[in-house]
């Protein structure tokens, strides 16, 4: 149950402005901060932290590791503050032609200047904080250096196709290959010591301010990550290792055939068995990183919609039930305040049972707020809960702008004007978009940064289904004015979540 009403802005790390061609934990970060406290708001929320890659568009929902932080969000300048780099290696940076995340750039010139403070660190005695956090983290720390060692070194093939017996994580097989790919065993666990110094330290800093992160846990993992490699039997994988059945959701009036995501499904049998301990571990994980965390297609804990491995569409799947006592086990280790439901898309009256049950916080998007009758439209402002969190639009949405201007239907502006009770210009909806959430009465009004600035669809950060062309948004230097933090003030303190 959320306790106090507040507001914030959805923003992700990779969206800040950075010289090095994407943003990151450094200076922007701490500036990024101290505009929310400025503009009354409490809350940054931020999408999955984890290590990315090319294969599916640096998408942040499709990682190596579900606990391991993405290397390229380490700020070189505070690097230069831990004398792990030179003045020199942080001012040599190449200019970027990309407007947003240039991720060709980033990579090449920040993998050298990792490289280079990877060298620093190693010519150092070990601390003791290195050890400790080392120590603090095996039980996921381990298994992630190695299967990045061993996904550098037979690149690109995927884990399942590596000779068997490291495909299979035997130790006869393993423990050779520890000395021979030592170095980068322990570059792996030096940049990770990095990375999550770096983002508890804003983490502090943001709480310092009275400002709450919100994180995100994706449902499900990527098929070709560390947490299958290390843990097959909790996932339901062939005996070649390959997904027996993989995750999606079926057909529905928008998609003839479903979406199918590929991610291989979880088996919740064999969790059940132990306890449930690795989503436990992944929550509380989590949760030491975030002051609270959306879970990703709650729906997806309640029940699942698993279709055959080698399908080519999500038709021919079937409903599958997750084990009723896992919520009661997970909230005996976490609190329930501290997750929020993403419950879009196909909902069934059995996932809102299971949130009512549970108390949790509720998710509602005022994009969704104009189809059909507003009698029954839950994301219409006179519909919302306290317990809720109320979005202008999510991650996945177009910005204000670029849904009136190029998806909203005449009915839809038709019932907007109605509620709204006036005509509002499409360059100004954004402003009446933000309104009605911090107007509402659920308890926390969360407002992407794109439509803060009244940005249009240009600025989209994700259009799912698209494998391409997402993820790339960024602020430039001087796009947050002193009059955006003003206004947003205002609002914060006329609807009480100052």
């Amino acid at each position: 149950m959320i306790k106090q009403r507040a507001s914030g802005i959805l923003l992700h790390v990779t969206s800040l402005p950075s010289k090095y061609g994407i943003g990151d934990l450094g200076p922007e970060a701490y500036k990024f901060a101290v505009f929310l406290a400025d503009a009354g708001q409490r809350y940054w929320q931020v999408l999955p932290l984890g290590p990315t890659r090319a294969k599916n568009g640096y998408s942040p929902y499709d990682c190596l590791s579900a606990f391991a932080g993405n290397t390229l969000l380490i700020s070189p300048e505070l690097l230069y503050e831990q004398g792990l780099l030179t003045k020199k290696d942080v001012q040599d940076s190449p200019p970027s032609a990309a407007s947003g995340v240039d991720y060709r750039t980033a990579i090449s010139h920040k993998t050298k200047l990792l490289n280079m403070a990877y060298e620093r660190f190693r010519s150092k005695p070990e601390s003791s904080d290195f050890e400790k956090f080392c120590a603090d983290n095996r039980s996921w720390l381990d298994d992630f250096a190695m299967f990045f060692a061993l996904h550098h070194h037979f690149h690109p093939k995927l884990w399942c196709d590596w000779p068997t017996e490291l495909r299979d994580k035997k130790r006869r097989a393993i423990t050779p290959l520890k000395s021979q790919l030592k170095d980068g065993i322990k570059r792996q666990r030096a940049l990770q010591y990095l990375f999550f110094k770096q983002w508890h330290s804003l983490k502090d800093y943001c709480n310092r301010l009275d400002i709450r992160i919100i994180g995100d846990i994706p449902i499900y993992v990527a098929y070709d990550s560390a947490d299958v490699w290390a843990n097959p039997e909790i996932f339901k994988l062939t005996k070649t290792k390959k997904p027996k059945f993989v995750g999606g959701v079926p057909p529905d009036h928008f998609s003839r055939t479903g979406q199918l995501w590929g991610n291989p499904v979880y088996d919740w049998q064999i969790l059940k068995k132990r306890g449930y301990s690795w989503w436990i571990n992944r929550a509380k994980h989590n949760l030491s990183l975030f002051d609270m965390v959306r879970i990703d297609h709650f729906r997806g804990l309640v029940a699942f919609w698993q279709v055959p491995g080698r399908a080519r569409t999500a038709k021919n799947g079937r409903w599958v039930k997750v084990p009723e006592d896992f919520f009661d086990k997970l909230f005996e280790h976490c609190p329930p305040s501290s997750f929020i439901a993403e419950d879009l898309g196909f909902i069934t009256p059995d996932v809102n049972e299971a949130i009512a049950r549970l108390r949790l916080a509720s998710t509602k998007v005022l994009q969704f707020a104009f189809e059909g009758d507003s009698a029954g439209n839950t994301h219409c402002p006179h519909n919302h809960g306290r317990n809720c969190v109320v979005y202008t639009g999510t991650h996945d949405n177009n910005t204000a702008r670029g849904w009136f201007r190029k998806e909203a239907t005449s009915q839809q502006k038709k019932r907007l004007f109605e509620y709204l009770g006036r005509k509002v210009p499409s360059a100004l909806i954004h402003q009446a978009f933000i309104q009605l959430a911090m107007s509402s009465v659920a308890k926390i009004a969360i407002i992407p940064m794109q439509d803060v600035l009244g940005l249009a669809e240009q600025a989209r950060m994700n259009r799912p289904a698209t494998a391409v062309g997402n993820w790339s948004w960024r602020l430039y230097p001087g796009q947050i004015t002193a009059s955006t933090t003003k206004k947003l003030a205002r609002m914060a303190e006329t609807y009480g979540r100052a």
